[in-house]
């Protein structure tokens, strides 16, 4: 999946996109949501486009009566079929490519069908019926509405299918045929030049709501973020709470850890080291919890880790997987003789379904309490959780 950031976003948007072409990254996700958009008004205009060139039956019928019967069966029985082919596949395999290439197919077809029928007949209305092929050119342009190098590929081949039919037809002198070819050119470019800056406007907007949206989830990004940690703070605790607790899990185990001795890490360190000592144990319990865990700055100096569906084996070998990652780390402490900053954790556990979220911290919490008073360092469980826990870990 391609990832997009705000500061490509934002070079994008001082850089511009005279061609109409975004970085690779942007284009990537312009391409998916346009195709999503023209496959969803897809079956709109394909029934709208159908019915209006269906709809010219009567003409045919009134004007070219001697090959009426031909234009029947390449209005209803070769145009038809195909646009709703078109608009089954582009349902089917939903990229921006094939939509284009099929309004462009889509385009020809319409322009030629009629005119190729028109070739064989001899009707005093060709100039006037000729005419009518204005209206696909309008539709494919607006309603359609292809990127602009299928655009301009379309409108190229439609006026080669227009004037190379006019022409077979044997139905008009030197000046009357410059005259069509004059007309279909200059609308072409015009409808061209109204299609770069259409979609440079869509471009534009397209630019805006994405940089809107990466905006949006930077704010919620850092409102859920401890600013000198990284980690989720606690505002966001009852988001993760209704997520998790909603969905149901068998199980759910609460670490709460505290800096051994922070206070006076901080009195004879600093703040400054004191900051510092923070981001380092933060970054190392990130990196030593289980993949999916969610970590907190739960106060000052006090961690909470979340992990979902965990058994109590698990959930004490990710607790001791901490222990010893800040342990690793050496951060002198010059407040004890010859020590180290280490942490003291306290591990619960508990089914969703019968405890809440604040009897489970309440549990870590206790159990936290227990492993300071047992010298710090160490990983101190729940009460209810002991006997169960050392079977389990016997048994390992």
């Amino acid at each position: 999946m391609t990832v997009v950031t705000l500061d490509q976003v934002e070079r994008q948007r001082a850089r511009g996109f005279r061609f109409l072409r975004f970085s690779p990254e942007i284009e990537a996700c312009f391409r998916k949501e346009y195709a999503a958009e023209r496959v969803r008004l897809a079956v709109i205009w394909g029934i709208v486009g159908t019915l209006i060139y269906d709809l010219v039956y009567f003409g045919d019928r009134t004007m070219m009566a001697d090959v009426f019967s031909d234009l029947v069966t390449a209005r209803f029985f070769i145009f038809t079929p195909f646009v709703i082919g078109c608009i089954l596949a582009v349902r089917r395999w939903p990229n921006a490519a094939l939509y284009d290439g099929l309004a462009v197919a889509i385009a020809v077809l319409g322009v030629t069908l009629p005119m190729a029928v028109a070739v064989h007949s001899d009707s005093p209305y060709l100039f006037v019926y000729q005419n009518g092929n204005s209206a696909a050119f309008l539709f494919f342009v607006i309603a359609l509405r292809p990127r602009f190098p299928a655009l301009l590929a379309g409108l190229a081949l439609m006026c080669a299918s227009h004037f190379t039919t006019t022409s077979l037809t044997g139905a008009f002198d030197a000046v009357t045929y410059s005259g069509i070819i004059t007309f279909y050119v200059t609308l072409s470019i015009f409808l061209a030049v109204s299609a770069y800056f259409l979609e440079q406007k869509d471009r534009q907007n397209f630019l805006n709501q994405l940089r809107g949206g990466l905006l949006y989830e930077q704010l919620e990004h850092k409102a859920d973020r401890d600013e000198l940690s990284g980690l989720l703070n606690r505002r966001s605790l009852s988001r993760v709470r209704d997520a998790v607790w909603s969905g149901a899990p068998t199980s759910v185990a609460a670490i709460l850890l505290d800096i051994d001795h922070f206070k006076r890490f901080n009195d004879v360190h600093g703040h400054i080291e004191g900051d510092a000592c923070i981001r380092a144990i933060s970054q190392s319990i990130h990196g030593a919890a289980d993949k999916g865990a969610h970590v907190f700055r739960f106060g000052g100096e006090e961690m909470l880790v979340l992990s979902v569906g965990q058994s109590s084996l698990q959930a004490l070998a990710q607790a001791e997987r901490i222990r010893k990652a800040i342990e690793a780390l050496a951060i002198p402490h010059r407040g004890l003789e010859d020590s180290c900053v280490t942490v003291s954790l306290g591990v619960a556990l508990a089914s969703p379904t019968e405890v809440t979220l604040e009897r489970l911290l309440q549990d870590a919490d206790a159990a936290l309490y227990e492993a300071k008073r047992s010298g710090r360092n160490t990983v101190a469980l729940a009460p209810g959780l002991v006997p169960p826990l050392r079977k389990d870990w016997v048994a390992a």
